[in-house]
């Protein structure tokens, strides 16, 4: 069933047209990951199907008696109104027809109509069953697990909602949204701000949700999880593949070769047939101008196909201007707080030449705090690192703290690199799409993507051969993220990188640390691995607890023990099964038995009754044996589980 029909809508700022013809199709459970370069008009997009904006033309339609849920990235609250009175509110409805039900209760219990008795008992089966629907009866079990999904403590659920921060105010306006459980929800960037732990619970949720759902968002990985479809916004236009990010890039890459050995194909086929129409006009023969007349009309009637257009791309890569030794950096009971409080200690890791370490952790642990004391911004309350031979640090800062608010764009640059000519330096800003009048552009004017690409320009230009990375894909549209995945993929230096991008830790990481208060783990792979280990991990904790200080003979040698004690339980316990299965079997043979033997007619001949004694009597035996062995077999399996 056809949710969300968009007919060739269109939108304009100004001169700049956003939307220039989208069309596409949402049905029921589908789940739409909405992408596109940064300015293509997503957030625009869900803006207008949620009534906020005017479309300059087009039109859109949404099945009739269906709801929608627009959750915005910036979201207020009035009022003095707690975390979970906003969340109660949603449930207000519901309030209104348990008072109902309260109502029609004692109506009915005060009626002496029977004909009103039933129209009342109709009427209150009809509304208990919309209050079950509504959750009714589970309103504050669901407050309590999306709020405790979404990352809210105890603690926080009584807390004004207006004091919450920017993150926490964008969580609640999920978990509000979450609750409303409308047809068709809009999202526009729902990750931004969850940790890990709240991220898979989202996945999760969205995964199994029964409505329709169309989601902004950056994160790639999240796509992966939760998208059957993927809709792209290309220079105005949009278009929908089966699938979630994964599959989307190579049919992406595949209908763009095509369109383009298409149009090769017919301008092949243009300058051919002009080529022949030439040469027939060069004879000035009547018969030979008429030919060409002829073909000049069949060609004019040919559809030309528009050539096959690609959003600009930054496309860059890292080098390093010299090689460190085998060993990078290695870090010794590293400790930092603020103000009392400790953030990390006793942290503890190394680096070597070419690792790549992705360093994970909640949010507030002291990631970004980490690689400051690192770089010398800021100074750890205890512990010392050392650092490598011929090591050059390479800092990518995510808030853009060192980039000069007033300087433009190619000042930026060109201060920091002076021996370089000015043909040089806006060479490597057009690598990052600074191109033209854009790199007199002051720095404050720029959003944060731009401010991202004019710090990965200095990067780039530095050449250094450690680079320590804070959220290096914040900010950045898909393509140019899968264009730095590339570029990390090629360095030939060392990283670590500070990231919530999932999808950009399994492209480049080979190592995961995870800071806590107490320290750092360290485990083997990327992104998915940890997830795999965490898993293990969890499923077996007690095995892992009895091996952890053994050697791996010693681990192996304990784990054989303990499988044949595995094995031989197993095989106790089904002895004492099989024991039993025999007493029982031998009980109702017995029964049967001594009921053959009440009757008068065996007992008239004296070889029947003989006969009959004799089985009695072995079934009687063999009843014993069995209960003796199953005595046996049980006291044996309670001795192999002590």
């Amino acid at each position: 069933m056809i949710v969300l029909s968009v007919q060739n809508l269109q939108k304009s700022f100004g001169g700049n047209v956003v939307l220039k013809d989208v069309s596409f199709v949402l049905q029921d459970h589908q789940r739409m990951g909405l992408v596109g370069v940064n300015g293509c008009g997503k957030s625009t997009l869900l803006k207008i199907l949620a009534g906020l904006e005017y479309a300059d033309g087009g039109s859109f339609s949404l099945n009739k008696g269906m709801t929608f849920g627009y959750m915005e990235q910036q979201f207020a609250v009035n009022g003095d109104k707690t975390v979970y009175d906003v969340l109660k509110d949603v449930f207000i409805p519901v309030f209104a027809m348990e008072e109902k039900l309260r109502q029609m209760e004692i109506d009915m219990a005060s009626t002496q109509s029977e004909t009103e008795l039933k129209r009342l008992g109709d009427s209150y089966e009809r509304l208990n069953f919309l209050f079950e629907q509504a959750d009714g009866y589970a309103w504050q079990s669901s407050i309590a697990g999306v709020l405790a999904g979404l990352g809210f403590e105890k603690h926080q659920w009584d807390q004004p909602a207006h004091l919450l921060s920017g993150g926490e105010l964008t969580r609640l306006c999920l978990a509000k949204l979450l609750l409303q459980k409308p047809d068709l929800l809009l999202l526009d960037e729902p990750t931004n701000h969850l940790d890990l732990e709240a991220l898979n619970w989202l996945e999760k949720y969205l995964s199994e949700y029964k409505g329709a759902v169309i989601v902004v968002s950056h994160d790639r990985y999240f796509l992966d999880h939760i998208c059957t479809h993927i809709t792209e916004l290309l220079l105005g236009t949009a278009e929908t593949y089966t699938g979630n990010y994964s599959a989307y890039m190579p049919q992406r890459a595949e209908r763009f070769e095509t369109r383009m050995r298409a149009w090769e194909q017919q301008q092949r086929f243009i300058a051919r047939e002009e080529a022949i129409i030439a040469r027939y006009k060069s004879f000035n023969r009547e018969k030979s101008i008429k030919a060409a007349e002829s073909r000049e009309k069949r060609l004019e009637k040919v559809e030309r196909l528009e050539r096959p257009e690609d959003e600009h791309q930054v496309r860059f890569s890292f080098h390093a201007k010299r090689r460190t030794g085998d060993d990078v950096l290695a870090v010794r009971d590293y400790e930092k707080g603020f103000d009392g409080r400790t953030l990390f200690s006793n942290v503890h890791f190394d680096l070597r030449a070419g690792d790549r370490v992705a360093l994970l952790g909640p949010n507030g642990i002291g990631k970004s705090t980490l690689l400051r004391c690192l770089v010398g911004e800021l100074n750890a309350d205890k512990g010392f690192v050392r650092w490598g031979a011929n090591v050059d640090v390479g800092y990518y800062d995510q808030k853009q703290s060192t980039l000069h608010p007033d300087k433009t764009v190619l000042d930026e640059v060109w201060d920091q690199f002076p021996r370089m000519d000015q043909s040089e330096v806006r060479g490597a800003l057009g690598l990052f799409l600074f191109t033209g009048e854009d790199v007199f552009m002051p720095i404050h004017t720029l959003s944060g993507g731009e401010k991202g690409r004019v710090a990965l320009t200095k990067l780039m230009l530095q050449k250094d051969n450690l680079l320590l990375l804070d959220e290096p894909t914040n900010h950045l549209d898909m393509d140019s993220r899968e264009v730095l995945e590339d570029a990390l993929e090629n360095f030939e230096g060392t990283i670590l990188a500070v990231s919530h991008d999932r999808y950009f830790i399994n492209r480049f990481a080979n190592r995961v640390l995870v800071l806590s208060e107490s320290g750092v783990k360290e485990y083997k792979g990327n992104f998915d691995d940890y997830q795999a280990r965490l898993t293990w991990e969890n499923a077996r904790p007690t095995e892992d607890i009895r091996y952890a200080d053994m050697t791996r003979t010693e681990a192996g040698k304990e784990k054989r023990k303990q499988r044949m004690a595995r094995e031989q339980k197993k095989a106790l316990k089904e002895k004492v099964a099989q024991a039993e299965k025999t007493i029982s079997r031998l009980e109702d043979a017995i029964a049967a038995h001594e009921e053959r033997m009440a009757t008068a007619e065996i007992y008239s001949v004296p070889e029947k009754a003989a006969e009959a004694a004799r089985v009695y009597q072995q079934l009687k035996d063999e009843l014993n044996d069995a209960f003796a062995a199953w005595e046996e077999a049980a006291e044996e399996l309670e001795n192999a589980e002590e």
